[in-house]
C-alpha cells in the first residue's frame, strides 16, 4: 500500500473515531438489539408455520411432538451467534491477512529505506571527504592569493619606485639636453659668426690680393709692350 493511502485511510479511521465516539455504546447496543429482534421474528414465524399444520379443508391445527418455543429460540439465537462468530473469525483472518501483507510491505519498505540510508550514508561520507579536500584546496588558495596579493603590493610598491625613477632620469635626460641643445646653438652661432668673420676676411683678402695681381699684370703687359715697340725707332733711323 502506498504511503498518501495509508494516510488517507488512517485520516479516515480517525475522523469516524471522533465522530462515533460519543455515541458507540448506544450505536452497538441499537444494532445488537436489531439483529435479535429480526432473529425473533424470524423464529417465530418459523416456530408458528412448524407449530400448526394445514388439513386439506384449510384449517390449522397443532402439532404435537416439537420442541418448546424456549428451547428452539436459544438454539437459533446460539447459531446465529455461532455464525456471527465464524462471520468475525472469517474477517479476523482476512484483516490478519491484510495486516500481514501491509506488514510484509513495510518491511520491504523499512529494507529499501535502510539500503537507501546506507547509500546515502556512504555518499555522505564521500562528501565529506570531498568537502575536506575542497577546505584543504581552499585554505591553500587562500594561502597563495594573500602571497600573490603580497607580492603584487610588493611589485606595485617597485612599480611606483620605478616610475619615480624614470620621470627622475627622463627629467635629468631632458634637461641634459636642454642644455646640450642650448651648447650646439652656441656653438652654431660661434660658428656662424666666425664663417662670417672669415668670410669677411676672405672677402677683405681676396679683394687686395685681385688688385696686385691685376697691377702686376698691367705691369707685364706695359713691359711686354715696351720691349715690343723698341725696334720701331731703329727702323725709323
Amino acid at each position: 500500500m502506498e504511503l498518501w493511502k495509508s494516510h488517507v485511510r488512517a485520516e479516515l479511521f480517525q475522523r469516524d473515531c471522533l465522530q462515533k465516539d460519543p455515541f458507540s455504546g448506544l450505536f452497538t447496543k441499537v444494532s445488537r438489539l436489531e439483529e435479535l429482534l429480526n432473529l425473533h421474528l424470524s423464529l417465530w414465524e418459523d416456530l408458528e408455520r412448524q407449530s400448526y399444520s394445514s388439513n386439506d379443508d384449510g384449517i390449522k391445527r397443532p402439532v404435537e411432538g416439537k420442541n418448546s418455543p424456549k428451547l428452539y429460540l436459544q438454539f437459533k439465537e446460539t447459531e446465529h451467534i455461532r455464525q456471527e462468530l465464524a462471520q468475525k473469525v472469517s474477517d479476523l483472518t482476512s484483516d490478519l491477512y491484510l495486516r500481514e501483507a501491509e506488514l510484509q510491505y513495510c518491511h520491504s519498505q523499512v529494507a529499501r529505506y535502510r539500503t537507501e540510508a546506507v547509500l546515502l550514508a556512504k555518499e555522505a561520507c564521500s562528501l565529506k571527504d570531498d568537502l575536506s579536500d575542497y577546505q584543504y584546496k581552499l585554505e591553500c588558495q587562500s594561502k597563495e592569493l594573500a602571497a600573490l596579493r603580497l607580492e603584487q603590493k610588493i611589485l606595485r610598491e617597485e612599480l611606483a619606485v620605478t616610475r619615480q625613477e624614470k620621470e627622475g632620469l627622463l627629467e635629468r635626460w631632458l634637461e641634459e639636453k636642454r642644455e646640450e641643445a642650448e651648447r650646439l646653438n652656441k656653438h652654431n652661432a660661434t660658428q656662424e659668426r666666425w664663417n662670417r668673420f672669415a668670410g669677411q676676411m676672405n672677402k677683405h683678402h681676396f679683394g687686395g690680393s685681385h688688385r696686385q695681381m691685376f697691377a702686376a699684370s698691367n705691369g707685364s703687359r706695359i713691359i711686354q709692350r715696351d720691349s715690343t715697340e723698341q725696334p720701331l725707332p731703329k727702323k725709323n733711323e
